[in-house]
């Protein structure tokens, strides 16, 4: 199963058990089906459960809001994730407040899903990653699946048992790759796959290694889309330099699932965090300062960051690829600290 298609399943599936739950948002309706294809058939199969909206994110957020705080479970697709700065003080001000604002008398169940990320040529306002804009603001959380992880399963979680408002976070180039399945070895192909539940059992952190008993030389953390470049420098390493490299996925980005990082930081004393978004003040350097207050003993070396460099994403394919990180990038920061 492709990523696009476990999401579209899982709302599939969830409307036709939960008649609180209602998709919004622009061209969703057929025959279009959303620009990624996500929301496809819904409003076919749900009809009246299912609304096109105009082009007004903090609109449209505004009113999504308010179907949360009286028993719905809406869905709000922003077409781009560039446009969640539309939806900004919708969030920050009013979803992520008002349960606390009005004494804990209701909840707000509002999840909004929106495709982030470049490698696509698609221009520098529709290509950003910028959820770590919102990691400052209490009252939210936001999930960000890799295609290591099950995305339809993780969206039903979330509709169904966070409460409170959450941005999930859809990388593009994701949608049309097949999901990655475990083999009867516990591998996925040259990596042993397992899962940490120590934070949140609903939302797990995938933990990929080469060589299953042996110490890691390198902890990688990184998610989202930008997992497959890590994973393919991750494997050059082990093959050309026998560099042994454990990968971290986390499925949820906030709260930061630090416990799950801990134990194999204190093993290897050497951390790379890779994100597609700009590294200056994003996930990757607030990962790193959670990191260094629980464990800083055991560091051999500073902790490497890797992301985008501070400049708007350009249209052209080429010059794209040389402002987000790439996969030599990611070994060149893993040779570093070794």
């Amino acid at each position: 199963m492709r990523y696009v298609e476990s999401l579209n399943a899982a709302l599939h599936t969830l409307m036709k058990e939960d008649e609180t739950v209602l998709v919004l948002g622009q061209d969703i309706v057929d025959p279009y089906g959303g620009a990624f294809k996500v929301t496809k058939g819904l409003s076919t199969n749900f009809p009246g459960r299912v609304m096109a909206t105009p082009i007004s994110e903090a609109g449209i957020t505004g009113f999504a809001t308010g179907l949360a705080m009286n028993g719905f479970k809406p869905v709000l697709e922003i077409m781009f994730g560039d446009f969640i700065s539309l939806c900004a003080d919708q969030i920050i001000n009013g979803a992520s407040k008002f349960h606390w604002m009005y004494g804990e008398q209701f909840k707000v169940p509002l999840v909004i899903r929106t495709p982030m990320g470049g490698y696509a040529g698609f221009g520098p306002t529709h290509s950003q990653s910028l959820e770590s804009l919102f990691l400052a603001v209490p009252g939210i959380n936001i999930v960000a699946p890799s295609s290591y992880h099950n995305p339809g399963e993780l969206l039903r979680a979330t509709i169904l048992g966070m409460g409170i408002p959450t941005l999930f976070i859809e990388n593009k180039v994701l949608y049309p790759e097949q999901l990655k399945t475990v083999d009867t070895t516990g591998r996925i192909g040259n990596f042993f796959f397992e899962r940490i539940n120590k934070s949140n059992k609903s939302f797990s952190t995938v933990s990929l290694k080469v060589e299953k008993e042996e110490k890691a030389d390198i902890t990688l953390i990184s998610y989202g889309g930008v997992t497959l470049l890590a994973v393919e420098a991750a494997l050059n390493l082990f093959i050309e330099e026998e560099i042994k490299v454990e990968i971290l996925i986390p499925s949820i980005i906030k709260p930061i699932p630090i416990q799950d990082f801990l134990e194999s930081v204190k093993e290897s004393g050497r951390v790379v965090i890779v994100e597609e978004g700009v590294k200056t003040g994003g996930y990757g350097a607030e990962v790193a300062s959670e990191i260094s207050e629980r464990v800083f003993d055991y560091l051999e070396k500073p902790i490497f960051r890797v992301g985008a460099k501070d400049f708007p994403i350009p249209s052209s394919k080429e010059l794209e690829r040389s402002f987000l990180p790439n996969q030599s990038d990611i070994e060149s920061a893993i040779k570093g600290l070794l």
